[in-house]
């Protein structure tokens, strides 16, 4: 499995992961959560196929199955996840959650024993 490299960006209210897949349809990749927190992306690039009569002089391309995971931050909201394949990159934006509300002081009354 081909690991695949990845540029991921942090922005105010969601997180962006960029991968290169040149010559990938959107229909090759694959976008999952496992475990409530771990975004997976894979996928399969395929051997073109002969021509009668070809010979391949030099194979560079890699072919094959990739993956890649990341574990996702405790704020990332996993219902949020959209995935873009656009000029041989893809792009996968996980939403934010909202910061949670802090804990208002509670007090306590103290009774006379």
């Amino acid at each position: 499995m081909a690991e695949t490299l990845a540029d991921v960006i942090e922005y105010p209210k969601s997180y962006a992961f960029f991968i290169d897949m040149p010559g990938l349809k959107s229909g090759d990749i694959k976008v999952q959560v496992e475990y409530d927190n771990v975004l997976v992306i894979s996928g399969e690039r395929k051997r073109e196929e002969k021509k009668e009569g070809a010979v391949f002089v030099r194979m560079k391309r890699r072919i094959g199955k990739f993956m890649r995971k990341f574990v996702l931050p405790e704020t990332a909201n996993t219902d949020a996840i959209s995935a873009v394949c656009q000029d041989g990159a893809v792009t996968v934006t996980v939403g934010k959650l909202p910061p949670p509300e802090p804990k208002k002081t509670k007090t306590i009354e103290v009774k006379i024993a």
